[in-house]
């Protein structure tokens, strides 16, 4: 949750549009080469530009440190799941709710929106699905507050990503599902088997 709430902050305060290029204080060759994310590269680009499947998957691109290689991610998420450390279901219920609410703007116009599986491997929703939206310390303990709460999430990741001016919303929509996961887990309690619903007693 720290790195989750520290995050948001960083982006808003230091902010990098644009691309440049970073040269050695002592050598002439480029020394390293900073540029912009493929969700920037279709945010901010007059014409907007999208990268391949394949080269989302294996991490060719730029992006922060962890984020950009969708396979590997998978690969490590899996292994959790196999080892009963997370709550499938969350990052279940957030990527295919990303993948419906990207796909219903992307077939609303195909050239100005990019496809569904782009959203889903591109930027950080790939790890925040599986490494931070599952923390069960901050997620509701019910089975149907797990869906509710992977499914808000993902929705509100890609209203950030389609309709605000940032490219990126998973970490703010990771912190409003935190805000409401104890209404939601409040709201799906299972009923009690045989339990009497108390009656107002008027005075």
């Amino acid at each position: 949750l720290p790195s989750t709430l520290t995050a948001p902050f960083m982006r808003m305060d230091y902010q990098v549009t644009g691309e440049y290029i970073a040269e050695a204080l002592t050598a002439a060759q480029v020394d390293g080469w900073s540029g912009a994310t493929p969700l920037s590269m279709w945010k901010y680009a007059d014409t907007p530009q999208f990268e391949s499947t394949t080269r989302l998957f294996f991490g060719m691109v730029s992006g922060s440190t962890g984020e950009t290689a969708a396979g590997l991610i998978i690969l490590c998420g899996l292994y959790l799941i196999y080892r009963n450390m997370m709550n499938w279901r969350i990052p279940a219920g957030m990527l295919l709710s990303a993948f419906v609410v990207s796909g219903a703007f992307w077939l609303s116009d195909t050239a100005a929106y990019p496809t569904p599986i782009f959203m889903l491997f591109s930027g950080g929703l790939m790890f925040g699905a599986l490494f931070m939206a599952s923390d069960m310390v901050a997620s509701p303990m019910t089975s149907t507050g797990v869906w509710v709460y992977g499914a808000f999430i993902g929705a509100v990741s890609m209203i950030i990503r389609l309709m605000g001016a940032l490219p990126e919303g998973v970490m703010f929509a990771i912190l409003l599902g935190n805000a409401v996961s104890p209404l939601i887990n409040e709201i799906t309690q299972p009923k009690l088997y045989g339990a009497v619903k108390k009656s107002k007693v008027s005075q």
